[in-house]
């Protein structure tokens, strides 16, 4: 095929397209192209490589071109089955890590990378040999590895509102990931949150459109290098990707993976706008949303991905799904979807389904129902793409600039920049002249968040939710206990780390720190903008500190302003911290002055998002979007706030069972297998099925906060029933997990962990083995295999049922979704 063919062809199947359907024109989630800017894609095409381009599609057999348009995870995806399926990329998703383990050492995700690389190029049976990609979330820093510099999440580097740090840490970000073999980022986000609400939002930059538009080009050529620019591996960069394409920040109450229920022109001029420098600055790839616009699934609409984003923004990289997103198309599957091809994905990201969709594109495209034309135009993308790169020439990834070089993961360069970020990102929103401190003095630092540099980083940290992980995961790292002390050391004073703010001497003032938990996507969303109840108890201290007349300064981790008046009432002055990642000393840099009590460096941040009054986002703001303190200001009369969230505080919906509890509108049951005998546990001790199961009361984590259940003879069934059914088909598309921590004191003959519906027969009883154990053990069962077994992830009612045979003996701590299993429990 000539390259003047191959565009026709290209031009033909974009303009049918991005035309509606006249029928259909103004059915909900039609688009209007031409209401659409248009931008310049600073990619030229070259003549040269348009031939070389042609001659490869014209040389490929079909199962060549659909490999090219299939993305696999490392966690099911072997080298073997890059080899005998050509598939175009590879990915690792929050979890995945060379060999099974997500906290593999940096060789060991480049010697996997090699071998991806050897397999993809093999020509020894024929064929072209087109080397794979490998796609990866480096999305505050190379996340993912070991020792790797951390820096803010993009809710703080919006607070700093300075492209040119954002270029520096997009630049540092490209070379680590270069050093473990990876070519291509899933990042930036360039979501408009609205709803903070929403469990990703901190993965925005600002609430504002035209923040979020000035910081995305930077982040685009810190990855890449010039809009222009070519041979990026030559380079020591990466591929870029902006996501989610579109209005995944306009979800109705926040929603991940939701609807977005506005107009065309509020989703063009809101949630559009970052596209127009990312394009203009040639960002390589766009990522498809999961979420959907006017009840359509953006991952399959023609009229945004194809008629909008490439033929009227001029969009001329390809086009990826997200992780199975294809799957909720409408008449889809994850095992067959040709909407999403026809609609304009050129990649489908099919993680653990490549096989099945390998298998039916195939067949969907001999049988007619995708056209050539539009597999040759997705296979000529992806392949422009690559050559541009520079990876059709490129070497093994451990021959290329940088690999290998160890020491440029969290360098003390990359590290200083991402102190600056931190500096940079700190919003003061309240001080009545506490700060700075006086490094000479004595300084509690206090608070559960203060020496947990997990904490700090929040998730896509190492795992997917940036949780399961302990202090020997960060080599390298400071947290901000570590950070004050040395900086109260430096300036001839000392500092006492107490957690719950009782101190061995009495301290001149105190540093607080308190917040969010780690969470990524669905798990972080929020039924009201306050945090559960668990995580408020620095606030106690704060107050009693303060009684003693000890000043207090408050620092939040958070990913979203929350309401928490009640802290802003009790702490002398308060600093938004965000998700500051691995540099603690950023903030003792800001927090702790000089011998005379100047400050070393300017306060700058200001709130990238409206800070709320109430819970309530529609209750308006305490602080509007853009405040925030300068050394210069000082809070005088400070009126109390009212402590009134506007609603009742919900618990995390993460947590089914804890100290000692089910969760409010749960119940705890001990009942026969098939339901009968039932009987409510609302107090220990107590006795069920005829005295054949004795609950009492055991300790874990807090004074009687577990359950033990002695079974004299089985089968006998624990259960918690949710209030109302449960829909859990996304944290199950999502590699989520069933965690029980338990503590055997005498094991069942056998053992069923599984669920059931709510009124309708779905239940899944999987074996699994709970072997004696003389400490607690976190067990975790894949939900997609409660999926498989039978169950309807759409409307659980009973959500956990643990169904023990023969005599047993078990104490149950906690009962919650997540992924940081200690032990993995394999599904049959």
């Amino acid at each position: 095929m000539t390259v003047p063919v191959l565009r026709r062809a290209a031009l033909l199947v974009g303009l049918c397209l991005a035309i509606p359907d006249p029928a259909s024109a103004d059915a909900p989630g039609t688009a209007h192209p031409g209401i659409w800017p248009v931008y310049h894609y600073p990619v030229i095409r070259d003549a040269a490589a348009e031939a070389r381009i042609a001659d490869l599609i014209a040389r490929m057999t079909l199962e060549e071109k659909i490999g090219q348009l299939v993305q696999g995870d490392i966690c099911c995806t072997t080298p073997d089955d890059v080899r005998t399926y050509h598939l175009g990329a590879v990915l690792n998703g929050g979890n995945s890590g060379p060999g099974g383990n997500d906290k593999a050492l940096a060789p060991e995700w480049l010697r996997l990378a090699d071998a991806y690389w050897t397999a993809s190029t093999d020509r020894s049976h024929g064929g072209v040999g087109i080397p794979v990609m490998w796609g990866i979330d480096a999305v505050h820093g190379h996340s993912n590895i070991i020792g790797a510099t951390l820096f803010p999440h993009n809710i703080g580097l919006g607070a700093t509102r300075d492209p040119d740090l954002i270029e520096r840490i997009g630049a540092a970000t490209a070379t680590e990931v270069r050093v473990t073999g990876q070519e291509w980022t899933f990042a930036p986000t360039v979501t408009v949150p609205q709803d903070y609400r929403w469990g990703r939002a901190y993965e925005g930059y600002s609430s504002n459109p035209a923040l979020v538009s000035h910081l995305v080009g930077a982040m685009v050529r810190g990855l890449q290098g010039p809009g222009d620019g070519r041979d990026l591996l030559a380079r020591g960069k990466v591929l870029a990707s902006t996501k989610h394409f579109l209005g995944d920040g306009a979800t109705t109450n926040g929603v991940d993976q939701g609807d977005a229920a506005i107009s065309e022109t509020e989703l063009r001029d809101i949630h559009g706008a970052p596209y127009g420098p990312a394009i203009e600055n040639g960002v390589a790839t766009v990522m498809a949303s999961f979420s959907g616009w006017q009840g359509r699934k953006m991952t399959g609409n023609a009229g945004l991905l194809t008629g909008v984003l490439k033929d009227r923004m001029g969009f001329g990289g390809f086009v990826v799904s997200d992780w199975n997103a294809h799957g909720q198309v409408e008449g889809c599957t994850n095992a067959s979807c040709p909407q999403a091809v026809l609609a304009g994905i050129d990649m489908v990201m099919a993680p653990d389904s490549w096989k099945d969709m390998v298998t039916s594109l195939i067949a969907q495209t001999r049988a007619g129902v995708i056209l050539m034309a539009r597999i040759d135009d997705a296979v000529a993308r992806i392949l422009r793409v690559k050559t541009r790169l520079g990876l059709l020439d490129a070497g093994a990834p451990s021959t290329r600039p940088l690999s290998g070089q160890w020491a440029q993961l969290g360098s003390a360069e990359h590290r200083a920049i991402a102190r600056e970020a931190v500096r940079k990102s700190l919003v003061l929103l309240k001080n009545d002249g506490v700060l700075p401190l006086r490094p000479r003095g004595h300084l509690l630092v206090a608070g559960d968040g203060a020496d947990d540099v997990a904490r700090a980083a929040g998730g896509w940290t190492i795992s997917w939710q940036g949780t399961g992980l302990s202090r020997a995961d960060f080599p390298g790292a400071t947290t901000i206990w570590q950070g004050l002390q040395a900086a109260m050391a430096a300036g001839g004073g000392s500092a006492e780390l107490a957690p719950d703010g009782h101190f061995a001497r009495r301290p001149d003032a105190a540093v607080v720190v308190f917040g969010e938990r780690p969470y990524a996507e669905f798990q972080g969303d929020l039924k009201s903008l306050q945090l559960s109840p668990d995580l408020t108890a620095p606030w106690e201290t704060m107050r009693a500190l303060r009684a003693q007349h000890i000043p207090v300064i408050a620092v939040m981790l958070t990913g979203r302003p929350l309401f928490v008046n009640p802290a802003l009432n009790a702490a002398n002055a308060f600093v938004v911290a965000w998700l500051p990642g691995s540099e603690g000393e950023g903030l003792a840099d800001v927090l702790i002055g000089d011998a005379r009590g100047r400050p070393r460096h300017m306060l700058t941040g200001r709130l990238p998002a409206a800070w709320p009054r109430t819970a309530r986002a529609q209750d308006g703001a305490l602080f509007p979007f853009g405040y925030g303190m300068s050394w210069r200001d000082r809070t005088r009369g400070w009126a109390a706030l009212s402590e009134d969230a506007g609603v009742a505080p919900v618990a995390d919906i993460r947590r089914w069972f804890g100290n000692g509890q089910p969760a409010s509108g749960w119940s705890l049951r001990v009942e026969s297998p098939d339901g009968s005998g039932s009987t409510r546990i609302t107090g220990v001790p107590a006795t069920a099925l005829g005295g054949r199961v004795q609950v009492t009361a055991r300790d874990y984590g807090v004074q009687e906060g577990a359950r033990r259940f002695v079974v004299t003879a089985g089968p006998a069934t624990i259960a918690l029933m949710a209030p109302a059914p449960l829909n859990l088909s996304r944290e199950a598309n999502g590699d989520v997990q069933l965690l029980i921590t338990a503590r055997v004191a005498q094991a069942p003959t056998r053992a069923l962990l599984g669920s059931d519906c709510d009124g309708v027969a779905c239940r899944a009883d999987v074996p699994v083995t709970l072997p004696v154990a003389d400490r607690w053990v976190r067990y975790g069962l894949a939900l997609k295999c409660l999926a498989r077994h039978g169950a309807d992830m759409t409307r659980l009612g009973e959500a956990f049922r643990l169904t023990l045979d023969g005599a047993s003996d078990i104490a149950i701590g906690e009962v919650r979704l997540g992924n940081d299993a200690e032990q993995e429990l394999p599904c049959p």
